[in-house]
């Protein structure tokens, strides 16, 4: 994100408190130490670079009356109707307290609750709708793979052509979230669509080939093409990138899937994170019994009612 002024808005925080340089750096060698997500950090720099070209000077150094004023403001910002700007500005500068050590300030900052939201899935009709839409092949196709996997942007973009075993039918989903790898199913009709793809664009290394400097796609990228193909459809829903691996996870579950599977292919941490699909999944109830008839195969008639 660029100003008029041509600095974006992390280098005219620098140039107006030159030791924020510094803290950018440090942060980002936490990144490497840690293994975090790098999108996420760059999202914590930019809103500390923020609130450093407002004040002027580092966060630290800001009263916290004045720092309360401002998140108020942006909590209150019209443009910001579901508060994201507030949002993301708190859980920054926790982040930046924490990592310099300031934890008191940290502790400071308001909590925020959190929102107990079902994830909104997409049924058969307008998945197929939405996949039938994209004119390029490379978008009917990246947005196809979403769903027949379950996975993240991020991890759409890491994908390499080496990932994908033709012959075994897997996907290789490599350090994703949480630093793991896992295995997940390549679909028989995926498999064909990818042929065809890898046929006709011919992409180098990276499955997705985009304007990256290393090459990929950008998860930004993914987005706009969801965003683009929706308008294309009649679905009224408020979708994002992320409910074609919702409506993966629903899907596999009301098909019958357990949910410890479920949670492997997803890549959770925590079982307690893919138990939230159980809430909106449309699985067929199963009366009460004993197993013992199932064992027996047992069956009452009249007489022995």
């Amino acid at each position: 994100m660029r100003k008029k002024s041509g600095f974006t808005i992390v280098e005219q925080a620098i140039v107006l408190v030159p030791e924020f340089g510094n803290v950018v750096r440090k942060m980002e060698q936490q990144v490497v130490l840690r293994g975090q997500s790098k999108s996420t950090l760059n999202n914590y720099i930019r809103r500390i670079a923020l609130l450093v070209s407002h004040f002027e000077k580092l966060p630290e150094s800001v009263d916290t009356e004045e720092i309360n004023e401002y998140l108020v403001s942006l909590a209150l910002d019209p443009k910001s109707p579901s508060r994201s700007s507030f949002k993301h500005m708190v859980y920054g500068l926790r982040y930046y307290f924490r990592l310099m050590g300031l934890n008191k300030n940290a502790i400071a900052l308001p909590s925020l609750k959190k929102e107990n939201k079902l994830p909104i899935i997409m049924n058969m009709q307008e998945l197929k709708a939405l996949f039938a839409v994209p004119t390029l092949l490379k978008h009917r196709v990246v947005l196809t793979l979403i769903y027949s996997a379950g996975m993240r942007g991020q991890e759409v973009i890491n994908l390499k052509i080496s990932d994908v075993d033709f012959e075994r039918k897997t996907i290789h989903i490599r350090q994703s979230k949480y630093k793991k790898d896992r295995i997940v199913p390549l679909a028989e009709s995926m498999a064909v669509g990818l042929k065809k793809y890898l046929a006709a664009e011919n992409p180098h290394i990276w499955m997705f080939n985009g304007k990256e400097a290393d090459g990929r796609y950008s998860v930004k990228g993914l987005s706009w093409v969801m965003r683009e193909s929706l308008k294309k459809t009649s679905i009224t829903k408020d979708l994002s990138l992320h409910s074609l691996r919702h409506s993966y996870a629903t899907h596999l579950l009301e098909q019958g899937l357990n949910i410890v599977t479920l949670k492997e292919l997803l890549g959770h941490a925590s079982i307690i994170t893919t138990m939230i699909y159980l809430h909106v999944a449309q699985c067929q109830l199963i009366k009460a019994h004993s197993p013992l008839d199932r064992l027996y195969n047992f069956k009452p008639n009249e007489d022995q009612v």
